[in-house]
């Protein structure tokens, strides 16, 4: 059930109503100009077009530029992934309901009221804002990668926040992934005759035998445990119902710790596989360290976050790590809700996170930012 809901403030109101305006322009994965086109509007009208640089359908928005200040980005994506939802996006007690109301306008909303109520003028440090399009897809694909890429004055970054779901704990790291299809080779025969033929999907579900048995391996970084875990999830063969396969394909994703690259781990991977199978990857998304005692870091785990832990899964947090720069994920969303039908957030944890960078940002005790 709804939690208890609290007195509205004026924040409260303001952070439920840009939410609300973000979750009703779609934007699945391709499909995020209308939604770019929102926020480059909005934001224009509050720091001036001059700071902004689109980038296709995203955003590199210069919020508080400060030469030789501490360098902040934050960080989200504008698009979502295609999930069924009962009605309009809307607000039911303490919760708003909405494709992407958790992953991850919930952070974009963050995003847009801070730099519209902090006195940016006062900020001590050079406050950068990313929004980006095609998170939610293949690693090549997102457009975070060429944003990168174009802008090297990004790579001179000291923190970057992705703000994606995590109940507003701060999670370090990510882990690296691996997608992997691996091919089986049998030979096929009529299934009332089966011992004529050899069926790939017998060989297929001997090697996923083999990795049900295989125990997670825990990686211990700066304190901080990283679970690598090998799974398969999707499987297809055969022709025919009455057809012995004669080849079946098998995908394999792969989570490993930081500490390897994806083609040290895409190594292990094969070797496992042996001769038994053809392996080829699919996709492959580097892992990203810590940085448990980067100060912005430690700081702002005192600002206020539900818990510090290891993120166990990829973001982009691994992209800004494989550049130099500093990552950690924390968002107010909802984690449990994203990707889910009828996705939800709690209001509560929206105004609780805009709290948390706003004292990052505000807060002068005990502060790198005034050292």
């Amino acid at each position: 059930e709804p939690a208890r809901l609290r007195p509205m403030t004026e924040l409260a109101h303001a952070l439920r109503d840009t939410l609300l305006a973000l979750t009703r322009i779609a934007s699945p994965i391709g499909e995020e100009a209308e939604l770019c086109d929102h926020v480059e509007e909005r934001l224009a009208s509050t720091l001036g077009g001059d700071a902004i640089t689109r980038f296709h359908d995203s955003l590199i928005v210069h919020a508080a530029p400060r030469p030789g200040a501490p360098r902040i980005a934050l960080v989200g994506h504008l698009d979502t992934v295609r999930t069924r939802h009962d009605g309009p996006a809307r607000v039911e007690g303490n919760r708003l309901y909405g494709a992407g109301a958790a992953d991850m306008k919930s952070g974009l909303a963050i995003m847009i009221e801070l730099v519209e109520r902090l006195d940016l003028s006062a900020l001590p440090c050079d406050l950068t804002l990313i929004f980006y399009e095609r998170e939610e897809g293949p690693f090549e694909e997102n457009r975070l990668g060429p944003i990168l890429d174009t802008h090297p004055d990004l790579h001179e970054l000291d923190l970057a926040v992705c703000l994606e779901p995590s109940d507003n704990q701060m999670q370090l790291g990510a882990m690296g992934s691996i997608h992997a299809t691996l091919t089986f080779q049998g030979r096929t025969a009529h299934s009332a005759r089966p011992w004529q033929g050899e069926n790939a999907l017998y060989k297929a579900a001997s090697f996923i035998q083999s990795l049900q048995q295989r125990e997670p391996h825990d990686v211990e970084l700066d304190g901080y445990v990283f679970r690598e875990v090998m799974t398969p999830t999707l499987i297809q063969g055969g022709r025919a119902r009455n057809v012995v396969p004669g080849e079946a394909e098998l995908n394999v994703n792969y989570r490993f710790a930081p500490g390897r690259t994806p083609e040290e781990a895409f190594a292990e991977l094969r070797e496992l596989a042996g001769e038994q199978c053809k392996i080829q990857a699919t996709d492959l998304s580097p892992a990203g360290h810590p940085h448990a005692s980067n100060p912005y870091v430690t700081h702002l785990a005192t600002c206020g976050v539900n818990g510090v832990r290891s993120k166990q899964a990829w973001t982009d947090v691994a992209r800004f790590d494989s550049i130099g720069v500093a990552g950690v994920n924390l968002g107010p969303g909802t984690a449990a809700q994203a990707h889910q039908p009828n996705e939800y957030t709690e209001l509560d944890d929206l105004v609780d996170g805009y709290a948390i960078f706003e004292r990052f940002f505000t807060r002068a005790d005990d502060s790198p930012f005034y050292r």
